[in-house]
């Protein structure tokens, strides 16, 4: 259908054997996903990024045949992802929503952090976003709730899915909007008229952001790591005047707290490393001690960030990261999963873990590690001033308005 429409997607084919599936990734290239079958919340789902874990996994996970046929799909990095909650009414979209996720695509809808209405977005890609689903839902003739979920990069949209169905974001965007969506669903399925929402409902003064909330602490061994397999076991919806006080109270909201120690960083490749370069600055000029394996260390050495070098786990020398925690330097952890060797992967994973099992604060996501580190050190949540973080009941916010 969208090929018929001439929508884009990600290049994508349904294989049942071995040497097919090779030669449509020498095609499209690493990384891929793949996917055994079809399943919900990505289970069984897996991103591979060479041909060994290519192997391994389609081993593991699946008998290649035509009994089990698996779907590969090009993998687009750096690709910001994009959620439209909609209800249409005979294929006319009678109200929509449109929010984004802090993390690039490839942490699962469920677990990603969604901003609405959407902050850093450009107006272009709004407008292919609105114009791509106003199509799907005229072709699909679309009566009562659907949510797409779309790629974007450098004003390029592509169609991830569409669900002819409620979403996790539903109740969120109507919250923020103050417009029952479900409501008009119900409606217009029973064959009552419904209103088109005013275009001023859209045009609001506050935000809403959704954070989930992970149990990884109640899961011995888990490794806290998000990706294509949705892990949360619930979520947090909070609203504010601005983007860093409302980022701020959902964070805070699912447990996070706001460091007074110090930090261990271990940010990944260098993406990661120039991601969070600023958020590390900022750190610092609050006068947080950070620090940081080795990589990292140097990196931000190089840029004027003072830092304290701190060996892996399973190194003898001292300081050691381990050191950190049992003496209890540290209150917040960073640390951004690379595919490296298997000692440093180890390494990582020992961190990660300790963190959970100590009940200390961390984030694996650069982006998300990024835009938490910012908020904290942008809002004063012990001040009285008018940007500080505020507290009001929901009522408040649409008075305003």
């Amino acid at each position: 259908m969208l090929d018929k429409l001439g929508i884009n997607q990600p290049r994508w084919k349904e294989l049942s054997s071995l040497e097919d599936i090779h030669i449509f990734v020498d095609n499209v290239g690493f990384p891929v996903l793949i996917r055994p079958s079809y399943v919900l919340s990505g289970a069984a789902m897996n991103v591979v990024s060479n041909i060994n874990e290519l192997d391994d996994f389609l081993t593991l996970a699946a008998n290649v045949s035509k009994k089990h046929p698996v779907v590969v799909s090009e993998f687009i990095e750096q690709a910001k992802e994009i959620e439209y909650d909609a209800v249409a009414n005979n294929g006319d979209i009678v109200a929509y929503a449109i929010s984004e996720h802090i993390e690039f695509a490839g942490v699962h809808s469920g677990d990603a952090t969604l901003v609405f209405p959407p902050q850093k977005v450009y107006f272009e890609t709004i407008r292919q976003v609105k114009k791509v689903a106003k199509q799907i839902a005229e072709e699909l003739n679309i009566t009562g709730p659907f949510n797409m979920q779309f790629l974007a990069r450098d004003n390029f949209v592509k169609v991830i899915e569409c669900n002819l169905r409620a979403s996790r974001s539903f109740p969120f965007v109507s919250k923020v909007l103050n417009q029952n969506f479900i409501e008009m669903a119900t409606k217009v399925m029973l064959g009552i008229h419904v209103e088109k929402p005013s275009k001023t409902l859209f045009d609001i003064d506050h935000i809403g952001v959704k954070a989930s909330q992970f149990s990884f602490s109640r899961l011995t061994k888990a490794d806290p790591v998000l990706g294509v397999d949705m892990a949360s076991t619930g979520e947090v919806g909070c609203i504010g005047n601005g983007y860093y006080e409302t980022i701020l109270k959902a964070m805070l909201s699912v447990g996070y707290n706001i460091p007074r120690k110090g930090v261990l960083l271990s940010t990944g490749d260098i993406r990661s490393k120039v991601e969070l370069l600023g958020a590390c600055r900022r750190m610092q000029e609050r006068g947080l001690v950070l620090y940081a394996t080795q990589g990292t260390a140097t990196f931000l050495q190089s840029h004027g960030i003072d830092t304290i070098v701190v060996h892996w786990p399973d190194d003898n020398r001292k300081p050691n990261t381990m050191d950190l925690f049992q003496d209890r330097r540290i209150d917040f952890v960073v640390n951004i999963p690379k595919n490296l060797s298997e000692g440093e992967l180890n390494n990582d994973y020992t961190i990660r873990r300790t963190s959970i099992d100590l009940n200390i604060p961390i984030i694996t996501n650069s982006r998300l590690a990024s835009a938490f580190i910012n908020a904290f050190c942008e809002v004063d949540i012990n001040s009285t001033a008018a940007d500080s973080i505020g507290i009001k009941s929901l009522d408040e916010y649409f008075i305003e308005e």
